[in-house]
């Protein structure tokens, strides 16, 4: 589903859509749109696209072709979804030591929409750090 949500072609676009968002949050997933694990991410924010697009705006940045932010941004993972307010980032702690991105793919829909809310929420008060709503520590437990 990747082709049916906006893609940034260079860092000039990423940081023009960064820049000019005044009133949403900017969620961007950097990765490869042919990896399976961006696959599933994008078929999540596809479905919730129309359900925060009051609050949120969704991009897509190919990593391969953007290589600009990988650096600045330790974009190493397959899949990273990352969250911007007035350009500035916001980072969520998820409970996994990680603050700065989201480096797995969230299948659930509303996890995804809760986590989206509670940056907006956050970033409107000017905090530069908000708490999940979920802990995601023990993800890989059984």
């Amino acid at each position: 589903m990747s082709y049916m949500l906006p893609h940034l072609h260079s860092g000039w676009e990423v940081d023009q859509a960064i820049l000019t968002e005044e009133d949403r949050v900017v969620v961007i997933r950097f990765g490869r749109d042919a990896d399976q694990t961006c696959m599933v991410q994008d078929e999540v924010l596809f479905g919730i696209a129309e359900k925060v697009k009051n609050f949120a705006v969704i991009y897509l940045v190919d990593i391969d072709e953007v290589p600009d932010f990988n650096g600045m941004y330790e974009l190493y993972d397959a899949c990273t979804t990352m969250f911007f307010y007035r350009n500035k980032h916001i980072m969520v702690d998820l409970g996994t030591g990680n603050n700065n991105k989201i480096n797995w793919a969230l299948a659930d829909k509303q996890e995804l929409i809760d986590i989206i809310e509670i940056v907006y929420r956050g970033a409107r008060k000017g905090r530069g750090l908000v708490v999940s709503p979920k802990d995601y520590s023990t993800k890989y437990r059984y």
